[in-house]
């Protein structure tokens, strides 16, 4: 038996940072909206142990890819056999747009439908907390807001202010370290932002406007790699409703009228700054 699973990635339209906790993470409020951009995990069951494999090089096929730690918690858990996964990486690496915890939640998600279900919603939450604090967001396909370090996800229904709008996502070609940007964050004096920001968000959106957008990431990120902003300044100088670096970078993104008016958009930043890195556009 063997199946096949679309594993999509998110941007956050909002990511508040509030301040560092006595357990080494870090409290947040966010907002997460999925995008329709994937990799494809493909699952078959096999009489005993993990085979894992991927067309992407770069990534590690043993204990410290998330696919492969995903799939060892969920057989130990739900005492299950063998299994074989094929990971297809299509988004890129270490973007903020939540692929690594996407593929780990989707691998949940597939070996407990591959397996008859013998792990209950409770069961999946408490694994993909222990993977990561966006892999719960995963678990489900709507929008949400995520608070505590991630892992308090409440899903809401699609937000008017996006509907039909066109998005351009941007990753130059490089990655940021997640775990450096936040100490980056906790270095700079005020850099910790105010809770509520999620609330007041929540509500522009539903009301059809396109404000709020924030990234506590921003700064740190922006100063040591100076062509994000740039770039962000550039995509606002073209025509784009609203830019933002998604997660901790470097993926930057950008909300247009609608899809048309994004591939212009992702057709003018390619004639301005050539054609490396990763870019795509989706309609919302």
């Amino acid at each position: 038996m063997s199946l096949v699973l679309k594993s999509h990635c998110k941007v956050n339209l909002l990511l508040n940072i509030l301040g560092r906790r006595e357990d080494g993470f870090h409290e947040l409020e966010t907002i997460m909206q999925p995008v329709p951009l994937y990799d494809e995990l493909q699952l078959e069951r096999r009489e005993k142990g993990l085979e894992l494999s991927c067309n992407d090089p770069r990534l590690s096929m043993d204990a410290s890819n998330l696919v492969h730690r995903a799939a060892t918690a969920f057989q130990i858990k739900a005492k299950v056999g063998g299994v074989r996964i094929h990971l297809q990486k299509n988004l890129p690496l270490a973007a903020g747009i939540g692929a690594g915890s996407s593929n780990a939640a989707f691998t949940l998600r597939g070996l407990n439908e591959l397996f008859g279900s013998p792990l209950n919603a409770e069961d999946l939450q408490e694994l993909a907390e222990g993977l990561g604090s966006d892999v719960p967001f995963f678990l489900q396909d709507e929008p949400a807001l995520a608070t505590g370090r991630g892992e308090f996800v409440q899903a809401v229904e699609p937000f008017p202010a996006l509907s039909g709008k066109g998005m351009l996502l941007i990753h130059p070609g490089f990655g940021v370290s997640t775990p450096w940007a936040y100490q980056a964050l906790a270095e700079l004096p005020n850099g910790y932002g105010v809770a509520g920001r999620m609330t007041g968000m929540q509500q522009a959106l539903n009301g059809g406007e396109l404000t709020g957008f924030y990234n506590s990431l921003e700064v740190p990120v922006f100063q040591k790699h100076l062509v994000l902003p740039v770039l962000k300044t550039f995509l606002l100088d073209e025509g784009a409703l609203v830019a933002l670096m998604s997660g901790s970078g470097s993926t930057t993104f950008a909300l247009t009228k609608d899809r048309p008016a994004a591939e212009a958009l992702r057709a003018r930043y390619h004639e301005q700054f050539g054609q490396a890195g990763w870019s795509a556009t989706v309609s919302l």
